[in-house]
């Protein structure tokens, strides 16, 4: 049975114009989780395989050199995995995240864009097992279109009590 997530942006997808749909899926996140609003997120796309959000370098997610704050950029690659793994949960799962790891490799260069994606094989495991973990593919990349991050974001589902 999909669970509330997955029905909400499936009525978002199939009958909001296409201007009012990156509004609409972030308003719906955001409504869920209070402390994403804070930043500015941008979610522009979700689907059962891929979601994408954008975060600009506004001074509000600055750092002390006027780039991205590593926690916003952190919050960026747990929100984007955290959704794309979320939508494919029964209503009966809940998520958690386990660990997550990033390696900023260099100096980040304006707005970032987070992509998670979930893999057929992915898809399956969620759908056959009741319970267990998986790691989330996020990439992150900036202005240059290069990605200053690499991140690992561990994710794991048990049934609701």
């Amino acid at each position: 049975m999909p669970n509330r997530l997955s029905r909400m942006v499936k009525k978002i997808n199939k009958f909001s114009p296409q201007f009012i749909k990156p509004w609409l899926l972030t308003k719906l996140f955001c409504s869920q989780v209070k402390y994403a609003n804070t930043t500015g997120i941008n979610i522009t796309e979700i689907s059962h395989s891929k979601v994408v959000i954008k975060l600009a370098n506004k001074k509000r997610v600055q750092n002390h050199i006027g780039g991205v704050h590593a926690v916003a950029a952190a919050l960026l690659a747990e929100s984007a995995s955290g959704i794309v793994f979320g939508i494919n949960l029964p209503s009966s799962q809940l998520p958690l995240l386990k660990s997550m790891k990033l390696s900023f490799n260099r100096r980040m260069q304006g707005a970032l864009t987070a992509t998670a994606i979930l893999t057929p094989e992915q898809h399956a495991e969620i759908k056959n097992k009741e319970k267990g973990d998986m790691f989330i593919s996020v990439i992150i990349t900036d202005e240059s279109g290069e990605a200053p991050i690499e991140c690992e974001m561990d994710w794991a589902w048990v049934t609701k009590k």
